[in-house]
């Protein structure tokens, strides 16, 4: 469900992007508990107390500037000489705050997904107004808001018009697991996100670095449209006719396609060596069997040779493609470095005098007994 949520269609072609992907890791409950949620999962509580926990029929505004005063554009030094003038200062401070919030409330929104700061006094009239808020908001998650929603995303509260509005069925903050999360559902557009559970943060990470693996498998069979079967029937079919082939060939290729098929079954042998079952029966099974049936592959809990697709044991086409390629190519490197340290010759050996020094180093002129000058005794 989340490959085909995050696939994008060219023409005839469908391509999986990964960033269309939303998944979100709360620690707690077992990983049974795992779910698919029909909208967007943001892990932000609500910022103000007195907000509403629940809206429905939201009218979801994403910004990217911040709800309160604005900063002057050059550095500015203020000088405030009594307590009138600070008290003047407070007043227009919090003018211009209101005014800020007001230009989202006058928006229509009653839902707001902020990148940066929202003011405390502007959260007061936000929350008086209806208006559901949260901030400091990641941009990856604004995004997925933005194609989730139909918002769009507002630079200047200036440019904020009700044509910006996003809509959802339901914007709602839950309590998931030691923490709170807010749930966007029944969007404008479909998408999906996956909340991952797990007993510790180590488990949790293992599980998504699985989930990667997974969701590229499930996007290269969606995007290719084509399957192999499983438990190494693919490799066996390979290695017998590439062994066919090599009959039809002389001398050293035929060596090299013989060398290869044997190469091609060293997959089969793995998974009988690793399920407890001897290699060299289950080969020769599956070679036999291959005849009749070319999906036939080891079943690694019984260790019968079975039809793959019956048991639904399958791997993407491209997939295995790959591992092939790869495989081909680190051995034909390795042979060719083979060859360059072949081809290396030694260097000649230095000449050397006595003892192995140098000519006239053992014995230099002048030089007595040991090498002492004369006279020394």
């Amino acid at each position: 469900d989340l490959v085909l949520n995050a696939m994008e269609d060219y023409g005839e072609r469908r391509v999986f992007d990964m960033d269309r992907v939303n998944v979100e890791k709360k620690v707690g409950e077992s990983t049974a508990e795992s779910e698919i949620i029909e909208g967007v999962v943001i892990d932000k509580e609500i910022v103000h107390q007195n907000m509403p926990r629940k809206v429905t029929d939201a009218r979801v505004a994403l910004l990217s500037c911040p709800i309160e005063s604005k900063d002057t554009e050059t550095k500015t030094e203020v000088q405030i000489t009594s307590s009138d003038q600070f008290q003047k200062f407070m007043e227009h401070e919090k003018k211009r705050i209101k005014e800020a919030a007001d230009k989202v409330i006058a928006s229509g929104a009653n839902v707001v997904f902020c990148q940066k700061g929202i003011d405390d006094l502007a959260q007061h009239y936000l929350a008086r107004a209806g208006v559901l808020a949260l901030r400091r908001v990641i941009k990856k998650d604004l995004d997925r808001l933005a194609r989730a929603t139909g918002a769009s995303i507002v630079t200047s509260l200036d440019e904020l018009k009700p044509s910006d509005l996003g809509e959802a069925a339901l914007v709602e903050e839950k309590r998931v697991g030691s923490g709170i999360m807010t749930f966007v559902t029944g969007t404008k557009n479909q998408t999906a996100t996956l909340l991952l559970r797990g007993g510790t943060q180590q488990v949790l990470d293992g599980l998504e670095r699985s989930l990667d693996d997974a969701l590229h498998a499930v996007a290269d069979v969606v995007e290719d449209r084509k399957v192999v079967a499983g438990g190494g029937a693919p490799e066996i079919e390979i290695a017998l006719r590439l062994r066919e082939y090599a009959a039809t060939l002389k001398g050293r290729e035929q060596l090299a396609v013989t060398k290869f098929a044997e190469a091609m079954e060293i997959v089969p042998k793995a998974l009988a060596e690793n399920a407890g079952f001897d290699a060299i029966d289950k080969v020769a099974e599956l070679k036999s069997r291959h005849s009749s049936n070319k999906n036939i592959g080891l079943n690694g809990y019984t260790g019968e040779a079975v039809d793959m697709y019956e048991l639904g044991v399958v791997e993407p086409l491209r997939v295995k493609v790959q591992a092939i390629l790869s495989a081909t190519d680190a051995a034909c490197l390795i042979l060719r470095i083979d060859d360059v340290l072949a081809s290396t010759k030694e260097p000649p050996a230095r000449p050397s005098g006595p003892g192995g020094m140098p000519p006239g180093m053992g014995g230099m002129p002048g030089m007595g007994m040991g090498g002492m000058p004369p006279g020394m005794f």
